[in-house]
C-alpha cells in the first residue's frame, strides 16, 4: 500500500534545522528576559523604584524625569538607605530584604518582594545608586554597569538614577510611544502612589520644570488635589469594617460619573491593583444609578490579612488573587451599595457652579445599612475617608426615627398589581376594589390623573408644617413649575425637584424591596431547553447547584457536554434562556456569584417604575408635594432615578444672592 503522505515534502529534515545542545542561558540574557515582564516602559521603572522607596520608609520623594522618562529617571528618597556592603547584593537577581521563607511570601506585607526589579532595570538601562544609612558618615555610589563603588556626597536615604532606557536593546525602544504619552503613564503611576500614601510629600520635575507637587496632607486634601474639585464636591465617604476586613475611601456620586474609566483607583493593602473581581463588585453596586455607558469615579481601599490575598501572581504585582473571592466580592459590593443607598440629602453641584449641599442632620452614617445575606460578614458603620474618626449624630438618628414614624406611604396598588401579574401570583393587600380598578388600567401608558382614584397620590403628613424647616433636608414645598418641577425651601436655600424622576425612584425601590421580601417565583418549562457546555461550565453547574437553585434555575446534566434548562425565574421566562443561563454560569465561575439575574430583573422593574411614575402636567397639592419630599428623604438612592438622572438640585442662598448681585 503506498504511503498516504510523503514525509520528504511536508516535514523538514534535520539538516534544514540543526539541533542545538541544551545550555543554561547567560545571566545578562536571563535578566533581559525578565525585564520584558517587569520593565514594559518608563512608567514600569518609576513604579518599581517608588515601591522600593516606600518599603524603605521614605516620607519625602523627589522624582526627576527627562524626555518622558526614556532619557533619565531619578528618584530621591529619605528612607533608611542601603549599607555599602549590601549595594552589590541589591543588584543580584532574586536578592531582597523583604522575605526569607515561604511563610513570609504567603503573608508578604511589603510592596516589593521578588528581588528582580533592579537587576531587570540594570539589564536594559544604565543604573546608578547612591545611598547612605544613618550610621554612615557619607554616602556610597555604585555604577551598576562597571560595578565600581566610590564615596559620594548625600543625605540619609537613597538616590536611584536610570539613564537611556533600552539603550542596549534598540528593538524594544521602538515600541515606546511619544514623550507626552510616556510622561502621562509615569504621572499616572505617581498619582497612584500619592493616593495610597497621602502622608508622603511628592514632587515631580520633567525636563527641568516642576509639573506636580503634593505636600504631606490628610487623605481628603490629597484626593481633591489629584482628582479635582468636581470629585471633591461630589463624592461619598465610605468606611466599613467587619473583623479583619475593611473597605474605606471615596465613592463618587452617580451624577459625577465620567465617560471613561480613568478615575477608578482600588488599593488592596495599600497596593494599587487592577482586578476584575473588585471592578465588577463596584460596577454592580452602581448598576441602577448610572446613566448609559457612564463610569463611576472612586478611590477605595481594601484592607485584609496578607495571608488572605496572593500578590505573587504576576511580576508587575498589579494583579492579585483572593483566597475567598466570593466573600470579598460580596463584601465590597454591599459596602459600596450601602454607601449609595444612604446617600440622601447630598446633591451634586448646583446649576450655578456652587458646591454640593451639606444638609444636616442627614449624613452618611445616619441611614442604617440593611443586613444582607450570603456574605457571611458583619456590617459596620460609615465614617470619614480614612478609619479612625467615627462620629455619631444623636439628633440625626432621632430625626430619622421621627420622620419614619410620621410620614405617609405612597399608594402603589396599580404598579404592584402589575408586578404581581409578572410573578404569576396575587398580593392579598392589592385585592381591594380600588386595587382591581387600578390594575385594570395598568396596561395603559397614560399618566395618572386625579380622577383615577379617590385617594390622593400622597398622604398628608399630620402636623408637618409645625416641624422646624431645618429638620427636613429637602424642606417644604412652595409650588410647581409647568407641572414638572416642585420648588421647596429648606434651611440652605431653594430645592428643585423633578417630580417624575423622584417618583420613579420611589416606586423602583419599593419594587426592589418587594422582590427581596418574596421568594423567587420559579417557572417550570413544559419543554426543557437543551444547550451544550464546555468542561468548565459543566464543572460550575455541578459545584454551584445550590446557588443555581437559590437563583431560580433548575439545570439538569444530560451528558458530559450538555445540560437541560428545566426551570427559570418567572420574571425572566421570556428571555433568551440559553444566553441567560450561560451568562449566569459565567458569573458564577468568575465572581462566585451572579448579578445577571438581578440586573435583568431590575431592568424590568425600572421600566415598570418609569411607566407608572407621575407624568408632566400632573397638578399636586402642597400636601402631596410635601409627601413626595418626605418619601424622597426616606428612599434609598433617592438622589437619582434608576436611569442615573438627578432627582433634585440645591440652590444655596449664596447662589441666589450672586444671581441678583446682593452684597456686591
Amino acid at each position: 500500500m503506498p504511503d498516504l503522505i510523503d514525509s520528504s515534502d511536508t516535514i523538514s529534515s534535520p539538516a534544514a534545522r540543526p539541533l542545538r545542545a541544551i545550555q543554561p542561558l547567560p545571566d545578562q540574557l536571563i535578566s533581559q528576559i525578565a525585564a520584558g515582564e517587569v520593565v514594559e516602559r518608563p512608567a514600569s521603572v518609576v513604579k518599581e523604584l517608588l515601591e522600593n522607596a516606600l518599603d524603605a520608609g521614605a516620607s519625602s520623594l523627589r522624582i526627576t524625569l527627562d524626555e518622558g522618562g526614556v532619557k533619565r529617571i531619578m528618584i530621591v528618597d529619605n528612607g533608611c538607605g542601603i549599607p555599602p556592603a549590601e549595594l552589590p547584593l541589591a543588584l543580584l537577581r532574586h536578592a531582597t530584604s523583604k522575605i526569607r521563607s515561604l511563610a513570609e511570601l504567603e503573608a508578604v506585607a511589603s510592596l516589593g518582594f521578588r528581588g528582580e526589579a533592579l537587576a531587570s532595570i540594570a539589564s536594559v538601562a544604565e543604573l546608578f545608586i547612591t545611598s547612605r544609612t544613618a550610621v554612615c558618615a557619607h554616602a556610597t555610589r555604585i555604577d551598576v554597569q562597571t560595578g565600581a563603588i566610590s564615596p559620594a556626597a548625600g543625605t540619609i536615604g537613597t538616590t536611584m538614577e536610570m539613564r537611556e532606557l533600552y539603550f542596549n536593546t534598540p528593538a524594544r525602544r521602538k515600541f515606546l510611544k511619544s514623550e507626552h504619552t510616556e510622561l502621562g503613564h509615569c504621572l499616572e503611576v505617581i498619582r497612584r502612589v500619592a493616593l495610597a500614601r497621602p502622608d508622603i510629600a511628592i514632587s515631580v520635575i520633567h525636563n527641568g520644570k516642576a509639573v506636580e507637587h503634593w505636600n504631606a496632607s490628610d487623605p481628603s486634601t490629597r484626593v481633591a488635589k489629584i482628582l479635582g474639585d468636581v470629585f471633591a464636591t461630589a463624592h461619598l465617604p465610605l468606611d466599613e469594617r467587619a473583623g479583619p476586613l475593611a473597605v474605606y475611601g471615596c465613592a463618587g456620586l452617580p451624577t459625577a460619573s465620567r465617560g471613561r474609566a480613568d478615575q477608578q483607583y482600588f488599593f488592596v493593602n495599600r497596593r494599587f491593583v487592577r482586578d476584575k473581581l473588585l471592578t465588577h463588585a463596584v460596577r454592580a453596586a452602581y448598576e441602577d444609578v448610572l446613566h448609559g455607558n457612564r463610569y463611576p469615579s472612586y478611590v477605595l481601599f481594601l484592607d485584609l490579612p496578607p495571608e488572605a490575598v496572593d500578590v505573587n501572581v504576576h511580576p508587575s504585582k498589579i494583579e492579585v488573587r483572593f483566597r475567598d473571592s466570593r466573600s470579598i466580592h460580596q463584601y465590597v459590593f454591599h459596602a459600596v451599595q450601602r454607601a449609595l443607598a444612604r446617600n440622601a440629602g447630598a446633591s451634586p453641584e448646583t446649576t450655578v457652579g456652587g458646591h454640593a449641599a451639606q444638609l444636616e442632620p442627614t449624613g452618611v452614617a445616619l441611614f442604617s445599612a440593611r443586613p444582607y445575606a450570603g456574605a457571611g460578614l458583619g456590617g459596620a458603620q460609615s465614617s470619614d475617608f480614612m478609619p479612625g474618626s467615627r462620629q455619631k449624630t444623636e439628633s440625626g438618628t432621632n430625626w430619622l426615627r421621627q420622620s419614619r414614624m410620621t410620614q405617609g406611604n405612597l399608594p402603589v396598588a396599580q404598579p404592584l398589581a402589575m408586578y404581581d401579574a409578572l410573578f404569576g401570583r396575587r398580593d392579598v393587600n392589592a385585592g381591594s376594589s380600588q386595587g382591581t380598578t387600578l390594575a385594570a388600567s395598568a396596561s395603559s401608558s397614560e399618566a395618572y390623573s386625579p380622577n383615577q382614584a379617590s385617594a390622593p397620590l400622597y398622604a398628608a403628613m399630620p402636623g408637618a408644617l409645625d416641624i422646624a424647616a431645618d429638620e427636613q433636608p429637602l424642606g417644604f414645598a412652595l409650588g410647581q413649575i409647568h407641572g414638572i418641577y416642585v420648588l421647596a425651601q429648606n434651611a440652605q436655600g431653594l430645592i428643585i425637584v423633578d417630580m417624575h424622576a423622584a417618583h420613579e425612584r420611589i416606586l423602583y425601590e419599593q419594587f426592589k424591596n418587594s422582590l427581596a421580601d418574596r421568594a423567587i417565583a420559579v417557572q417550570p418549562l413544559l419543554i426543557p431547553v437543551t444547550m451544550t457546555v464546555d468542561a468548565v461550565e459543566m464543572g460550575v453547574v455541578e459545584e454551584e447547584r445550590e446557588v443555581l437553585d437559590a437563583l431560580g434555575f433548575d439545570l439538569a446534566i444530560l451528558s458530559p457536554d450538555s445540560i437541560a434548562i428545566r426551570a427559570v425565574p418567572a420574571l425572566l421566562k421570556d428571555a433568551d434562556l440559553q444566553s441567560l443561563a450561560r451568562a449566569v454560569i459565567s458569573d458564577l465561575q468568575a465572581y462566585g456569584g451572579s448579578r445577571v439575574l438581578t440586573e435583568r430583573q431590575h431592568e424590568l422593574l425600572g421600566t415598570l417604575a418609569c411607566h407608572h411614575a407621575m407624568r408632566a402636567n400632573r397638578r399636586l397639592t402642597l400636601d402631596e408635594m410635601n409627601g413626595l419630599l418626605r418619601q424622597m428623604e426616606a428612599t434609598e438612592r433617592g438622589d437619582q432615578c434608576n436611569h442615573g438622572r438627578p432627582t433634585w438640585f440645591q440652590l444655596m442662598l449664596g447662589d441666589l444672592d450672586r444671581l441678583f448681585m446682593r452684597g456686591q
